[in-house]
């Protein structure tokens, strides 16, 4: 797992967004992100881009963590409360992974445990591996 934390480490999207890993295992993963005033929409509420943000870079980390190169083909988003102050936390696990297909549903909740959001992805597994990558990045 050391690997693909060292590969997300270059995600500087998510390093922008604040997001911290907090956990990979095969097919799972968990990342946290505390709300901040760059996170709030007009309204006031956290925006729904960060929560996609959260949700998207949790599969990313779970798609990846069996060591393939894997990218999502399908993502979408379903918001089910508004937040603005805390810390989200999401929880990503496999569905599927049968093959070059993945499935994958991650939860982002609030700090009381309520529902925030479900996002859901699809990936495709690549034929590159992880540590190759890196190996021909630091190169």
């Amino acid at each position: 797992m050391d690997e693909i934390l060292k590969f997300f480490e270059k995600d500087r999207y998510a390093k922008l967004s604040n997001i911290e890993v907090v956990s990979v295992s095969p097919g799972k993963a968990t990342a946290t992100m505390e709300v901040e005033e760059m996170h709030l929409n007009g309204v006031g509420t956290v925006h729904g881009g960060a929560l996609f943000t959260l949700g998207d870079f949790t599969f990313a980390l779970a798609a990846n963590s069996h060591g393939t190169v894997t990218v999502a083909i399908n993502a979408n988003i379903s918001y089910l409360k508004a937040i603005s102050s805390g810390k989200l936390t999401a929880k990503a696990r496999e569905l599927s992974s049968g093959g070059r297909i993945g499935s994958y549903t991650v939860d982002i909740c609030d700090e009381t445990g309520d529902l925030v959001a479900i996002f859901q992805g699809m990936a495709y597994r690549k034929r590159d591996s992880i540590p190759d990558l890196i190996a021909k990045q630091s190169e």
